[in-house]
């Protein structure tokens, strides 16, 4: 991938990304309020679902008040008060938010692959999605250590997806091994819900079923690619480094004092 000397151009990667992200894994309940878009989801506790996200870093009028309405706007839908800071939100609502004493949590890492010179991808297997959704779900729930109340949230999600979805599984014959979603929207595929059986762990399945998936996109004109990971996670950054991804940009979320655990 070529590196982004440019502030401007590398914000403006940003922005595609974040936006490329919302489509691919959207939230039930949208709002804004100014340039913050305020996402809830009431089948999906996951944080990306469930924040609020800024997305100009002068957009800071009102702040207490704003923190204030979106706080309630949550405790309404039964959720704690999550922001999502990427570097569109800025320093300076980073700083406030430390003046107010919130906790960090969960750093992650954007990552991104250049998939016109990759050639790990072109020597992928080919692997046709999966058509049958009941299917895919039963694999990535096994994959992922799901319990049965998060099925329903999961299949609402991957039914609101408005862009092309590919759903991937290697499966043996007694269970699943790994699955992906990689979401083809116009020359981006963004891959999610990677994940590999615990128990067949560093036996290559996740490096294929990714390998395989950004093939599939690629023969339907991605030309980059892109990922959402946890900084904790080596393991999984280890292996897409490998592939080729490099990292773009970097988020986190704030919680108020005593919510992070939430």
């Amino acid at each position: 991938m070529n590196h982004l000397p440019d502030r401007a151009q590398h914000l403006g990667l940003v922005r595609r990304f974040e936006a490329a992200g919302f489509r691919a894994w959207p939230a039930a309940d949208v709002h804004y309020d100014g340039t913050w878009v305020i996402r809830l989801t009431p089948g999906h506790d996951a944080k990306r679902l469930n924040s609020v996200n800024p997305l100009d870093p002068s957009d800071l009028s009102n702040l207490d008040d704003r923190i204030r309405r979106a706080g309630e706007r949550f405790a309404a839908a039964g959720r704690p008060l999550t922001f999502r800071l990427s570097p569109l939100a800025g320093d300076k609502l980073e700083a406030h938010f430390d003046q107010l004493g919130w906790d960090l949590v969960r750093p992650s890492l954007v990552m991104a692959l250049d998939l016109t010179s990759e050639a790990a991808v072109e020597e992928a297997l080919d692997q046709i999605p999966l058509k049958d959704l009941e299917r895919f779900i039963a694999a990535a729930m096994a994959v992922h250590g799901l319990g049965p109340a998060q099925r329903p949230g999961l299949i609402d999600i991957i039914r609101a997806i408005e862009p092309q979805v590919g759903l991937f599984a290697l499966e043996a014959e007694d269970h699943p091994l790994a699955s992906a979603i990689c979401v083809h929207d116009k020359d981006l595929a963004g891959l999610f819900e990677v994940a590999t059986d615990a128990r067949v762990r560093g036996r290559g399945y996740g490096r294929r079923v990714v390998l395989s998936a950004l093939k599939w996109a690629k023969g339907r004109g991605a030309r980059l690619a892109w990922l959402q990971v946890e900084a904790s996670n080596e393991v999984a950054i280890a292996l897409y480094r490998s592939i080729g991804f490099e990292v773009v940009y970097g988020y986190h979320y704030r919680r108020p004092p005593g919510a992070a655990a939430a």
